[in-house]
């Protein structure tokens, strides 16, 4: 059932949040996703573990089940011979049996180190060194009378034996990495080189990449203290047929192999029933059971002939192959249904921030042209603004100038002026009169003309700065109004000046 045929909404706020949790750490498809925390009550730890570790079958159903397709038998139909057997024998012979393959992880082992306190260790330091000095002599006797403990099978069993225990039953604890690493190493150290793809990794990795993968992982436990190990592996295990078959990809197979010496073997061993050496048992998905479950389809024990164990092998994988490739389709296009969604929803936020884009850009230029017009007419009102203030300050200016003096003053200084219109004006001006007079008058000149009787204030919060210079071009001089000199101390008697415009770059003089 797909996600959107499955209504949410019906759900709690509780259950609702369950699943978001749940469905965040295993990516699961809703429906199944429901059906799992439905049969946990609804606790998303529980649910989590089922889903990793494998789901066991429902002891209350199983009953119910039997009962109901298994009728309680009458006294008649339970007299059997020893020939016939029991019917749950009976059963158990006509199929194979599955049963819950667990997620095994090891437990990390911390022995604790007691120091022996230093009282207690000065006494028993003598002792220590007599144990010493007797165990030395007699390895020093054993090797120079290497013939002596064969006179004594007893003791030599004994000490060889726990030696021997020693050797194999201690071994230091390493993590799952490692260990597998250094399970690999004396496997070659001890029957050489070969071809077997041991998984260098824990069993919960091979586990969980089985399960990813929908493959059958191929556990293989030995016991080196077990008679059988060594005939098993050169024999069965290492063989051509055997190698060839576990290698091949087509047979989708996962081997990890341990020693049940170690930690996480033994536990290994433990969790799928294993009751005799050399051991093999095949773990598969078992969809058929529950969507996440995990289970042992096949057991092969004790020393078996290579043929036989591929046999077995061929067999369960034969008869599996079926369930898992209909659920690796399932999941195929559980994943392909994924990434379409996906990939619409991708399409959909890059359609959405394109959307975004250009509506910022549309927003951003309709912003850039308000604030285009509202600075254009700041600008047209300022201009104007101060166009009607110049024009304030040439009539206040204009009161203020003094009248050409009359033809009987002979202090004067004649000068012609040609303004940038063209035109020429002379006119006589004291001698003791400013420039900046000059530069009033030819500002002022065009209001000068016109009659104003109305007194005029002068303009506030306007700082007046002429726009022109006066040039006597031969030879050229510029006379500045802020030089505060009067007009006959750098004129002179008469002189022909120019008006010259300064642009907007501000030219030097």
């Amino acid at each position: 059932m797909a996600n959107s045929e499955f209504d949410v909404s019906k759900l709690s706020d509780s259950q609702q949040s369950a699943l978001g949790t749940y469905t965040s750490v295993t990516n699961q498809e809703i429906p199944a996703a429901v059906s799992l925390l439905e049969r946990s009550q609804w606790n998303v730890q529980i649910a989590i573990a089922k889903f990793f570790d494998g789901e066991a079958p429902d002891p209350l159903e199983e009953a119910r089940a039997s009962l109901a397709s298994n009728p309680i038998p009458t006294q008649t139909s339970q007299r059997e011979t020893l020939l016939s057997g029991s019917p749950r024998f009976r059963g158990q012979s006509r199929g194979s049996i599955r049963e819950p393959a667990p997620r095994i992880v090891p437990q990390s082992e911390t022995r604790s180190i007691h120091r022996v306190p230093f009282i207690l260790s000065l006494f028993l330091t003598p002792f220590n060194l007599l144990y010493r000095l007797l165990s030395g002599s007699v390895r020093l006797f054993n090797h120079l009378f290497p013939l002596f403990p064969r006179l004594l099978p007893g003791l030599s069993n004994g000490t060889s034996r726990e030696r021997s225990q020693r050797a194999t039953a201690i071994r230091h604890p390493l993590s799952p990495k490692r260990t597998t690493s250094r399970f690999t190493r004396q496997f070659e150290e001890e029957y050489g080189p070969n071809s077997l793809p041991f998984f260098e990794g824990s069993y919960a990795q091979a586990y969980d990449l089985a399960k990813r993968d929908l493959k059958f992982l191929l556990v293989v436990l030995i016991s080196p203290e077990h008679e059988d190990t060594s005939s098993f592996v050169r024999t069965t295990l290492l063989s051509q047929e055997v190698a060839s078959y576990i290698s091949d990809p087509l047979n989708k197979l996962i081997l990890w192999a341990g020693n049940v010496q170690d930690t996480e073997a033994y536990q290994v061993s433990t969790a799928l029933n294993c009751t005799k050496f050399p051991f093999a048992a095949v773990v598969a998905h078992t969809p058929q059971d529950s969507s996440t479950s995990m289970s042992t389809i096949a057991r092969i024990s004790g020393l078996v002939p290579p043929a036989s164990f591929t046999s077995r092998l061929q067999t369960v994988i034969n008869q599996h192959s079926t369930v898992l490739d209909q659920a690796r389709t399932a999941r195929n296009e559980q994943q392909a249904a994924r990434n379409l969604r996906e990939e619409q929803n991708s399409a959909y936020e890059r359609s959405l921030a394109q959307d975004r884009e250009r509506a910022r850009q549309r927003r951003e230029e309709e912003e850039g042209r308000i604030r285009a017009e509202q600075e254009k007419k700041a600008k047209v009102e300022a201009d104007e603004l101060n166009t009607r203030k110049l024009e304030q300050w040439r009539k206040w200016r204009a009161q203020s100038i003094s009248r050409e003096p009359g033809p009987d003053v002979k202090e004067v200084t004649r000068v012609s002026i040609r303004m940038t219109s063209g035109e020429r004006v002379v006119r006589r001006f004291a001698v003791d009169t400013d420039l900046e007079e000059l530069y009033a008058f030819t500002e002022c000149y065009d209001t000068l003309q016109q009659q104003h009787s109305t007194p005029v204030q002068k303009p506030g919060d306007y700082n007046h700065s002429y726009g022109f210079r006066l040039v006597s071009p031969i030879p050229r001089t510029v006379y500045s109004a802020a030089d505060g000199e009067t007009i006959g101390s750098k004129i002179g008697r008469s002189g022909n000046l120019l008006v010259e415009l300064i642009d907007d770059e501000g030219d030097d003089a």
